[in-house]
């Protein structure tokens, strides 16, 4: 499986304009033989959307949707959408498509709301995490704040997921050691989940500024056994692609099976027994 990661600087609320940048980076991944193509988070509309949502929202039986899921016929893609839904909610939403099909659809389900963030206010919190198979094999699809929930990236692997697919519109912020200290963070988380799941981890990040905010870049493939395989230069717009290999998951697990010997059931037993003796009484 060739991988392609398009690292684009989305244009805050120009729908034609973001289009038109996926459909050339569409272009540019079939020319180049990629078989698969992802996007950040919000890629369609740019992320400080706001007041701007309803404007900016697509149905899964849209025009525009139909167009990219005809595309699909020639090479898989996800990106990141402003999904409106038949009864007018609004989620933080990414569609995987595939031979001219809607595979699966994400809802963000952890709306950051504190800092600069103020997600909860705009869209509707998603219900489930859910992997869900390819012709690639079984991946699973996290919107940025899901994946620092340890308990998201558990329901994905615990659901077989091989791939996970991280889609980010990550803020340049603080300092780090060596770089910029969000940055620092997501790449050990990365590194994190592939060693200790023996997943790959394809996580796509934004470049470019939006009132006043740059976002970092960065965007990554980790191999299963925590080591980098190929990485996007910071802050700038990027696509580049690598092969990826499926026996790397099964070298891994071999050396560190973790997901094996997780046990389901002990953690539903306590986690039933952490939520009952947490809210009892209160409903």
């Amino acid at each position: 499986m060739r991988v392609m990661l398009a690292q684009v600087a989305p244009t805050l609320g120009d729908m034609t304009k973001n289009v038109k940048i996926h459909r050339e980076c569409i272009d540019r991944a079939i020319n180049e033989s990629a078989d698969l193509l992802l996007f950040p988070e919000l890629s369609l509309t740019g992320y400080f959307v706001r007041d701007l949502v309803p404007e900016v929202s697509l149905s899964l039986e849209s025009q525009v949707m139909g167009e990219f899921v005809e595309l699909s016929k020639r090479i898989s893609i996800a990106f990141g959408f402003v999904e409106e839904t038949r009864d007018f909610h609004f989620y933080n939403s990414a569609v995987y498509l595939q031979d001219g099909l809607i595979k699966h659809v994400h809802r963000k389900v952890y709306l950051p709301t504190y800092g600069m963030f103020d997600e909860a206010r705009y869209f509707a919190q998603g219900d489930r995490i859910r992997a869900f198979d390819t012709r690639f094999g079984r991946f699973a699809m996290l919107i940025c704040e899901d994946a620092w929930h340890p308990s998201a990236v558990y329901v994905a692997v615990m659901d077989s997921a091989d791939y996970l697919l991280f889609l980010s519109s990550s803020p340049a912020r603080g300092v780090g050691r060596h770089a910029i200290s969000s940055g620092e963070a997501w790449e050990t988380l990365n590194r994190m989940n592939a060693e200790l799941y023996g997943c790959y981890v394809f996580y796509t990040n934004r470049a470019g500024q939006e009132e006043g905010v740059s976002f970092w870049g960065g965007s990554e493939i980790v191999l299963p056994n925590g080591q980098l395989l190929i990485k996007a230069p910071y802050f700038q717009e990027a696509c580049l692609a690598a092969e990826v290999d499926t026996r790397e998951i099964r070298r891994s697990r071999l050396i560190t099976p973790i997901s094996r010997d997780e046990n389901i059931d002990l953690t539903l037993r306590e986690l039933i027994r952490i939520y009952e003796e947490r809210f009892e009484g209160k409903y």
